[in-house]
């Protein structure tokens, strides 16, 4: 099957802010109907409008993720405004920080709904629908610790191997139907977008990404090539490939490393007061970037360093196994 851009629907889950915001500006562009959901209708009211500036039909639905029947909903409002749904990519995340014992149960809790059940209501309002045109592509935006695990993240780490594992039996389920379904993963390194600022944090220190970071675009174009040619899985940045290598061949060595810069970089020096962020409430700002792209320092080279200084190691490891 070919994909063209050009008049695809596309239904996009956390279309506010960040990566949601680039993937829907980068659709428009190329010429996609669009359907933009998210918590912030203002927000999402001005994407539209933004989206409808370049030339395609767009339309804005407040929709939380972790309600199954607003998601239900936000189907059927992409189905009576267009007739059909090309494509879906489940966008919608949260993040938080805390040590295990100190997180409150609810907030893990919210982050599962958010991260997993959001993104499984994504699928059972879709895959009908795909069954029936006999075709579709279903995109989950998962991360790179759905593959390694960091330290002060114990949740949201969690959420993102269940979305990997998701996606697995999803794939081997349109499979068995012989349609042309296609379930595809993106997994991102440390973007540069609001996720941070929004992040739930109970440790009493700010958030910050771990270098390298990379832009929200890179993402949207990973996004946009799975549509223009599905992929099982797909990583953005390096640092994603690198980290799930050595987790896979030297877990001991991944975790010793991972640590260090888990507790080396995951935070600055700035004090601030335990938060709920974006949990349950939706917060600012709505913007594609975050500003933490800076020029690279002693953190990114610290980070690239201490997981390529792994690689030798793990190779010699692999190679000894086979």
């Amino acid at each position: 099957m070919s994909h063209h851009l050009s008049n695809l629907v596309v239904v996009l889950t956390g279309a506010s802010s960040g990566i949601g915001k680039a993937t829907a500006l980068r659709f428009a562009e190329n010429g996609a109907h669009l359907v933009l959901a998210g918590r912030r209708e203002e927000s999402l009211r001005q994407l539209a409008d933004e989206c409808r500036e370049l030339g395609v039909r767009a339309i804005a639905v407040k929709t939380d993720v972790t309600d199954e029947n607003q998601v239900i909903d936000l189907g059927r409002r992409a189905l009576s405004e267009f007739g059909r749904i090309d494509v879906w990519v489940n966008n919608a995340g949260v993040m938080l920080y805390g040590r295990v014992e100190e997180v409150p149960a609810s907030a893990m809790r919210r982050v599962f709904e958010t991260n997993v059940f959001g993104h499984m209501y994504g699928a059972r309002a879709v895959l009908p629908q795909f069954r029936r045109q006999g075709r579709g592509i279903l995109i989950n935006v998962a991360s790179m610790v759905g593959k390694a695990g960091i330290a002060y993240m114990s949740a949201y780490v969690a959420s993102k191997h269940a979305l990997v594992g998701f996606a697995d039996c999803l794939r081997q389920e349109v499979m068995l139907d012989k349609a042309d379904v296609h379930v595809c993963t993106v997994m991102p390194a440390s973007i540069d977008t609001p996720l941070f600022q929004h992040a739930a944090n109970y440790t009493g220190q700010e958030a910050q990404p771990i270098s390298p970071i990379y832009d929200a675009e890179n993402v949207a174009d990973a996004i946009i090539g799975c549509v223009q040619k599905p992929q099982r899985e797909v990583y953005v940045g390096s640092m994603g490939r690198l980290t799930a290598f050595n987790r896979t061949f030297s877990p001991a060595m991944h975790d010793r490393v991972a640590s260090t810069i888990a507790e080396s970089q995951q935070f600055s020096e700035t004090r601030e007061p335990r938060t709920d962020g974006n949990l349950f409430q939706p917060k600012g700002p709505d913007t594609i970037s975050g500003g933490w792209r800076q020029p690279s320092g002693v953190g990114r080279k610290v980070a690239v360093a201490a997981l390529a200084a792994a690689v030798p190691v793990s190779l010699v490891w692999a190679l000894k196994g086979r």
